[in-house]
């Protein structure tokens, strides 16, 4: 039986996205599971599963086109079996190669000049910015390229994977090599004379990336509809830090654990003591989330991202550490799965790799709190009337005065920090 696949509801804001790449053309087989599309939307580039299998017998959506919710993409059906994909969807099929143009053949004459190969540009929109999709934008980044160097295939000229990892295999266009001039004698040169400074560039205008405006949308409403408290709190690393290091001395490199790790078990263990800090504004009611889904901001080419672990409560360290790894570097490459970024009930939000001490954290929308984690660092500390090294943390947490008070917040931070101070109560 014929199946109309439509553009999937990726969010709970989403309204619509864009079909950036097909990996399934008509007459490919599909079986449920595989990946049939990129689809870009506000948050990030996420890879379409299939959830059924057949032959793909039709697209009725072009590549970079943006298409609504539930909007209808292409048709899967049995091998063999007929199907009517307008009457099916309401649209026309898409995709179709045009016919080739008949030969001709010229009148015999002069051969022609063939101009020298100048080399491919790519494609750029009104202000400026070259046409690329963010896991584009991330391989050219790691490896130094210049994107208007690159030629693009995908719609519009966009500069897809495989022309960037193409063009890194040919490699750029080699200079013609100068030929020296004869030696001369040496002479004296003159000292160089002073240079003005350079004149200031102009002004560039970048647009909004469909992330970027999300970012900016939701940060707006956050600071202007929660009334938000902060509340910060030290806590000492020493224990967590050693049995890290006694937990990652027996783990491949896969499965080694972070700092962040630990805060994020601790924070899922602390919730579920504080369900209005698992929680949700309802008007005229509060929402505790059955589920503790901890979100954790992941920095990407294309803005901040939020990936969450499920259930972290019940899961343990170097689970949650292969999870974040995992789904972390899908981020960082454009690729993320639905469900990497949906769900999340609290976040957490750590610059200490960055050697961020503290900072405070905007409130992700809907959620009652989130926690600003800074770097563990080495200090002097007074312990029994004497001066030794340490190790502290400081954690802040900004959580939404509607749905609690500070006191609650500050008993949160509490159990965070027993958590952390005893970190065998991770474990067990």
């Amino acid at each position: 039986m014929a199946e109309v696949v439509p553009m999937p509801k990726l969010g709970f804001d989403m309204a619509e996205g864009t079909l950036v790449r097909k990996l399934k053309q008509v007459g490919d087989v599909v079986a449920k599971g595989d990946i049939i599309a990129e689809i870009e939307t506000d948050k990030a580039t996420v890879e379409l599963e299939a959830y059924v299998g057949g032959v793909v017998k039709g697209w009725v959506v072009a590549e970079g086109t943006p298409v609504p919710v539930g909007s209808p993409m292409l048709v899967i059906a049995e091998p063999n079996e007929a199907v009517d994909i307008e009457a099916l969807t309401g649209r026309k099929p898409t995709g179709a190669a045009p016919a080739a143009p008949a030969p001709t053949i010229a009148a015999p004459g002069p051969a022609p000049v063939v101009a020298a190969a100048t080399p491919a540009r790519a494609a750029t929109t009104p202000t400026g910015k070259v046409l690329a999709s963010p896991v584009a934008r991330k391989i050219a980044g790691d490896a130094g390229l210049d994107l208007r160097q690159i030629a693009g295939s995908g719609p519009n000229g966009r500069i897809v994977k495989r022309d960037v990892e193409a063009f890194l295999k040919s490699g750029p266009p080699a200079a013609p090599q100068a030929v020296p001039p004869p030696a001369a004698a040496p002479q004296a040169v003159p000292a160089p004379a002073p240079q003005p400074p350079p004149l200031q560039a102009e002004d560039k205008i970048i647009p909004l990336t469909k992330l970027r405006s999300l970012i900016a949308r939701r940060m707006v409403e956050s600071t202007t509809t929660i009334p938000a408290i902060y509340l910060t709190l030290e806590v000492d690393m020493a224990a967590a830090l050693a049995l890290r290091k006694q937990i990652n001395a027996l783990l491949p490199d896969e499965r080694k654990t972070s700092v962040n790790d630990f805060v994020i078990k601790a924070v899922a263990l602390a919730l579920r003591q504080f369900p209005n800090l698992n929680a949700s504004f309802g008007g005229d009611k509060i929402i505790q989330k059955g589920r503790i889904n901890v979100g954790n901001a992941v920095a990407t080419p294309s803005g901040l991202l939020t990936v969450v672990v499920k259930d972290a409560e019940v899961k343990t360290v170097t689970q949650i550490a292969v999870e974040m790894k995992a789904m972390a570097a899908r981020a960082r490459e454009g690729k993320v799965q639905p469900g990497d970024i949906e769900g999340s009930t609290f976040t957490v939000s750590n610059l200490g790799m960055y050697d961020i001490e503290h900072f405070t954290a905007i409130i992700n929308l809907p959620e009652a709190g989130i926690l600003a984690v800074g770097a563990a660092k080495e200090v002097p500390v007074v312990k029994d009337g004497q001066l030794v090294p340490g190790v502290r943390m400081k954690l802040t947490c900004a959580a939404d005065h509607r749905l609690t008070d500070g006191a609650e917040v500050a008993q949160f931070l509490q159990a965070i920090k027993r958590f952390l101070e005893e970190p065998l109560r991770l474990l067990v």
